[in-house]
C-alpha cells in the first residue's frame, strides 16, 4: 500500500526538528564564510583595451567598410598571437615572472566588443599590481611585435590596465549564499530522513493510523516527585 504525505505531516516534521535545520543552514554558511575569506587565496583583475587596425589609412582615403569588417574577422587570430609563446615568453623576461608560458597563459583572457576591432586583454593574479603589471607588458608587447608576424602597423592602446585592489574571486556573499541553500536543503532532507527511520508510536492516533487498531482506552501513569514537578502521562492500550 502506497503511503502519501499531507501538507500537515511536513509542517509537523519541519517543525518539530527547527533547531536541528538552522544549525545546519548557519553552520554551512559560517563554514563557507570563513573558508572565502581566511583560506582560499583572492584574486585580483585588471584589464586594458588594444585597438588593432592591419594598415594605417591614408589621410586622404575614406575608411572602406570592407576593411573594417576584415579587421573584425581578424580579431580571433590576434587572440590566438597575444597567448602564443612569442608573445608571453617575451613578457616573462621583460617582468622576471616565476611562472610558466602555459601557467602566464591560464591568468590570462582575451575577448572582443562585438562588432569591433576593440580586444580587453584581462589578467587575474594574486597580487593586484601585478595583474596590472603583467596586462600593461602584454599590450605593449603585442604592439611591439605584431608588425613582424603580421602585416599590422597601427596598434592602439585605448585604455591601460588600472591596479583594483577588490578581488574577483572568491565572491564570499555568493560562496555564502549557495552554502545556505545547500544546507537548508541538507536540513530538511535529513529532517525527514530521520522522521522516515522513526518507527516508534508516540501517540494513540499513531496506532490507530500504523497498526489498523481502534484504542479502547488509556492509563494515566503518575510519576513520583514534588507536586510542582507531577506529571501525567497516557499509555495507550
Amino acid at each position: 500500500m502506497e503511503e502519501t504525505i499531507s501538507l500537515k505531516e511536513i509542517y509537523q516534521t519541519i517543525r518539530k526538528r527547527i533547531r536541528m535545520i538552522a544549525l545546519i543552514t548557519i553552520v554551512a554558511a559560517a563554514i563557507s564564510g570563513a573558508v572565502s575569506y581566511f583560506v582560499l587565496t583572492p584574486i585580483y583583475q585588471s584589464s586594458t583595451q588594444i585597438l588593432v587596425n592591419q594598415q594605417k589609412p591614408d589621410k586622404q582615403q575614406a575608411l572602406d567598410y570592407n576593411q573594417v569588417q576584415t579587421n573584425v574577422q581578424m580579431v580571433n587570430t590576434y587572440s590566438v598571437i597575444i597567448k602564443s609563446p612569442a608573445i608571453l615568453s617575451k613578457v616573462i623576461g621583460h617582468l622576471d615572472l616565476k611562472q610558466s608560458v602555459e601557467e602566464l597563459n591560464n591568468q590570462l583572457t582575451i575577448n572582443s566588443e562585438q562588432d569591433t576591432q576593440i580586444m580587453n586583454v584581462t589578467v587575474q593574479d594574486g597580487d593586484p599590481a601585478q595583474a596590472a603589471r603583467i596586462a600593461n607588458d602584454i599590450s605593449h608587447t603585442f604592439k611591439t611585435e605584431i608588425s613582424s608576424i603580421m602585416n599590422i602597423d597601427n596598434v592602439s592602446i585605448l585604455a591601460p590596465a588600472v591596479e583594483n585592489s577588490s578581488p574577483v574571486k572568491p565572491n564570499a556573499k555568493l560562496n555564502m549564499a549557495i552554502a545556505l541553500v545547500v544546507g537548508l536543503m541538507t536540513g530538511v532532507g535529513l529532517a525527514f530522513l530521520l522522521e522516515y527511520l522513526d518507527n516508534t508510536l508516540k501517540s494513540e492516533q499513531d496506532i490507530e493510523h500504523y497498526l489498523g487498531l481502534p484504542v479502547l482506552g488509556t492509563i494515566p501513569i503518575m510519576t513520583l516527585g514534588d507536586e510542582k514537578d507531577n506529571a501525567y502521562q497516557r499509555k495507550a492500550v
